[in-house]
């Protein structure tokens, strides 16, 4: 049960833990990214630092404070809850958590973004847990290739088993593939096929500025528009309402195919008037925009004896900040950076 402490009206508490979460432009959180660990276990050039430089363990929030602020976004409107790294399945026992998020009365989903790597030992586990989807990453189809962004060896193979255990034990699977030019942006159809062969849905994303290695540039960025351009010389594509909210546009092949294909446009066509998320870290810092440096620290009011409404005040004031977002640096011509390394928050 949510607590009230005594010094508050009962009308003020139930506003700060009941209202919807809304941002200084009107704008609702309906949807968290939860990172549970930063660590991972590859080494993607566009993601990890060279040499970095992990949380310490004591820092992490526990599963329990973990779904403790998931119960109270919940309560402000959250409905769907997205589990991230780092890569999530290196912390133990995730499953547990996964049961936990989804027995929450008001969440409608919890997913996952992984790596694959663990999929082939833990697909069934999550699936019983209560995961209702996982998103592969998957930059490459050629495995020699493959195992050179991720840093691993001898990979490939298995991460492809994970995908089709996924499947096998019916979670719905999604590939996400960072196209980025000069390194795989020759495998655009080879992904499309993929989607057509299989039924799922690949999303290409733009290289976005959250490399570790800060190799970010505007001329290794692949556009949408050319993503789809290319796609389009072969297949025609037919788009598929956009989910108010939704970081990608999805589009089905108009000759009846299965699978979909989509493309998430975060630097040339953002999505950022009807941004529903909200993010929190692996330490307990939210995170209200992926594109801002701003983080406000959860960390110390939950284990400094605060109670729910004062961990609503808290969760509320900071998302009230939240950044106009990267659309508002493009229109006005504004340096877009390095911001952070991607594992450190999860995408």
């Amino acid at each position: 049960m949510l607590q009230k402490p005594s010094c508050l009206c009962d009308a003020t508490a139930d506003a700060l833990l009941r209202a919807p979460l809304v941002d200084r432009f009107g704008r609702v959180a309906r949807k968290l990214r939860l990172s549970v660990t930063d660590r991972c276990n590859f080494r993607c050039h566009f993601c990890m630092p060279l040499n970095p430089v992990w949380l310490p363990k004591e820092h992490l929030l526990t599963y329990e404070e973990m779904v403790w602020v998931a119960r109270l976004l919940a309560g402000m409107g959250v409905t769907k809850i997205r589990l991230s790294g780092g890569e999530p399945l290196i912390r133990r026992d995730v499953d547990a958590l996964v049961a936990m998020l989804a027995a929450i009365p008001a969440v409608e989903s919890v997913t996952m973004t992984t790596n694959g790597f663990y999929l082939l030992e833990m697909a069934a586990r999550l699936k019983a847990a209560g995961l209702s989807g996982v998103t592969v990453s998957l930059h490459s189809l050629k495995p020699d290739r493959f195992e050179g962004i991720v840093g691993r060896r001898e990979v490939f193979d298995r991460v492809m088993a994970g995908i089709a255990e996924a499947r096998r034990v019916g979670l719905p699977v999604k590939v996400n593939v960072v196209i980025t030019r000069g390194c795989n942006d020759d495998e655009i159809l080879d992904f499309t096929e993929l989607a057509r062969r299989t039924g799922m849905t690949v999303r290409f994303i733009e290289y976005m500025p959250f490399d570790g290695q800060k190799l970010w540039s505007s001329e290794r960025l692949v556009s949408g528009a050319e993503i789809l351009e290319r796609i389009g010389e072969r297949y025609l594509l037919v788009p598929l309402p956009r989910e108010p909210g939704s970081t990608a546009q999805v589009y089905r092949f108009a000759d009846g195919a299965p699978g979909e294909v989509a493309v998430i446009t975060s630097m040339t066509l953002p999505f950022c008037d009807d941004c529903d998320r909200i993010r929190l870290t692996a330490d307990g810092k939210i995170v209200p925009c992926l594109f801002s440096r701003d983080e406000y620290d959860l960390r110390p009011l939950l284990r400094g004896g605060a109670d729910d409404v004062e961990l609503a005040r808290f969760i509320r004031a900071a998302f009230w900040r939240k950044f106009a977002g990267v659309e508002t640096l493009l229109r006005t011509a504004q340096h877009v950076g390095h911001v952070r390394p991607m594992h450190t928050i999860g995408g």
